[in-house]
């Protein structure tokens, strides 16, 4: 599903924010993305949703190697991946339904299958009876949780989270955990960059580490 070969990130200044990268994803399988900070692992995810170009190397996602993808084909790619940031981001003049609704009218489906969409959303994430809150009701918990159903309100094959337990206790945090195991195992490519170690070391799965730019463990998959 998703695959690194070779893969470096430079900039003009200098700065090596990836150099010869190297994984391979399967679809349905969760992994975590780990280093210190400045390791790479955000410019590794904006390699993922085309904010960024490799400078060096190929980035594949469903066979297609995403530098050959045109400008205007960007927000069509962008569709099939779900991201889930920190802090929400939500609109806090809009209610739970509309917040997680918003892709949905952006990409201009029809209003009776954004009410059914938004709704099975909602209930995977639990949180159904609360579509007509305003995110300023809910906990942050709850928050993270409406972030989420917007991120697969499509139905994207790949869902990419950064720190998305950064602001939560640690039960909080092993919950919004479950939920992306939910995810994976009903076949999402799940990706979530965190620095929550015991997290990491709880739920088991495998774990890219980076230092430096660098792969320095689990560009490999466990058999």
């Amino acid at each position: 599903m998703i695959e690194f070969q070779h893969v470096a990130k430079h900039y003009p200044n200098g700065y090596e924010a990836l150099t010869h990268v190297n994984f391979e994803l399967a679809s349905g399988e969760m992994t975590f993305l780990t280093g210190h900070s400045g390791a790479g692992k955000s410019t590794l995810l904006k390699l993922l949703m085309l904010m960024e170009r490799p400078t060096q190397g190929k980035v594949v996602v469903a066979g297609q190697d995403l530098s050959k993808l045109g400008a205007s084909r960007i927000p069509y790619y962008r569709r099939h991946i779900g991201v889930v940031f920190q802090d929400h981001q939500l609109l806090v003049d809009r209610t739970v339904f509309d917040n997680v609704a918003l892709p949905l009218r952006i990409c201009g489906f029809p209003e009776k299958d954004i009410g059914r969409r938004v709704r099975a959303a909602l209930d995977k994430v639990g949180l159904l009876e609360r579509e007509q809150y305003y995110p300023i009701a809910l906990s942050g918990g709850e928050q993270q949780r409406v972030g989420i159903a917007r991120a697969v309100v499509n139905k994207p094959p790949i869902l990419l989270a950064d720190e998305p337990t950064g602001n939560l206790d640690p039960d909080l945090s092993a919950e919004i955990m479950r939920i992306f195991e939910d995810f994976s195992q009903v076949g999402v490519t799940v990706l979530i960059a965190t620095h929550d170690l015991d997290l990491v070391n709880r739920f088991g799965h495998r774990e890219i580490v980076l230092r430096r730019g660098r792969v320095i463990r689990g560009g490999e998959r466990s058999l």
